[in-house]
């Protein structure tokens, strides 16, 4: 059965009901300045409703209202924050984030309100990961790769689940893969299982924020598990279906990683 479409004048009650919601919220969300320290440097590396997880140059990570005079705020984003003066460690809220930099490159996808919505800041590359399994297709990579052009930002092509393949298999994936080296895209072929690849693949991650795209099932925080050495438990991933051949991605809120190797990587719920 399809679903109706929303009459125009619907479309703007909906928005504007939509509008009224976040300017109370945004209204509850203003704080005496006596309440907060110095200003520090921080990073965004979480971000929840009208509040924000910010890592400080010592590595600590400080849970944060929001001014609610910054209109947007997203993982990744360099703040101006402060301190709350009576933050102890069973207090959940221990800080206010004041202000927003600029930013280098801003990730986004359609949003119904706003016509654009953004995910993450301050990308260096998009990883770009595909697999052999359950199928691979060059058109899914293409319209990924058409995405970074607009967004302009890198690409780096990741083609995972190599393992699987047999001598004449990878040779015909080579081949396939010719055609985006030969046009100056990097690509590179993984293994997140068997580990095969993973290390070009960190040298190309260091020193740069990275983000990870591509279907479901691809593998892509498998990849990260691998990459960041945590247990399966910590990223979750669910196991690919015996009847669809499909995993489905299970992260809940973009959030910034470290890697131990250096660099950092944005994760994105649902993928990008």
């Amino acid at each position: 059965m399809s679903k109706n479409k929303l009459s125009k004048g619907q479309q703007r009650r909906v928005k504007a009901n939509h509008q009224r919601r976040l300017k109370t919220t945004a209204e509850k969300a203003d704080y005496d300045d006596n309440l907060f320290g110095e200003t520090s440097e921080g990073i965004v590396i979480s971000r929840f409703g009208m509040h924000a997880d910010v890592e400080s140059a010592d590595g600590s990570v400080h849970r944060c209202n929001i001014r609610r005079t910054i209109r947007s705020l997203v993982t990744g984003d360099r703040v101006v924050w402060r301190p709350g003066k009576d933050a102890a460690d069973g207090v959940s809220v221990k800080g206010i984030v004041e202000a927003v930099h600029d930013r280098a490159s801003v990730l986004t996808r359609p949003d119904f309100y706003d016509g654009v919505k953004p995910i993450a800041a301050n990308i260096d590359q998009i990883v770009v990961v595909s697999a052999i399994l359950p199928e691979l297709s060059l058109n899914i990579i293409d319209r990924y790769l058409v995405a970074c052009e607009a967004q302009d930002i890198e690409p780096l092509i990741v083609l995972n689940k190599i393992d699987l393949l047999d001598d004449d298999g990878l040779r015909f994936v080579n081949e396939q893969m010719d055609i985006y080296r030969n046009i100056g895209y990097r690509v590179l072929l993984v293994s997140s299982r068997t580990q095969d690849g993973l290390k070009p693949l960190e040298a190309a991650l260091t020193d740069r924020i990275s983000i990870f795209a591509g279907q479901s099932g691809v593998g892509k925080s498998s990849l990260l598990n691998a990459l960041l050495g945590l247990n399966e438990d910590q990223i979750l991933t669910n196991d690919v279906s015996d009847v669809s051949g499909l995993g489905q991605h299970t992260t809940t809120a973009a959030r910034l990683y470290h890697f131990p190797h250096g660099g950092d990587v944005i994760d994105s719920p649902g993928g990008t």
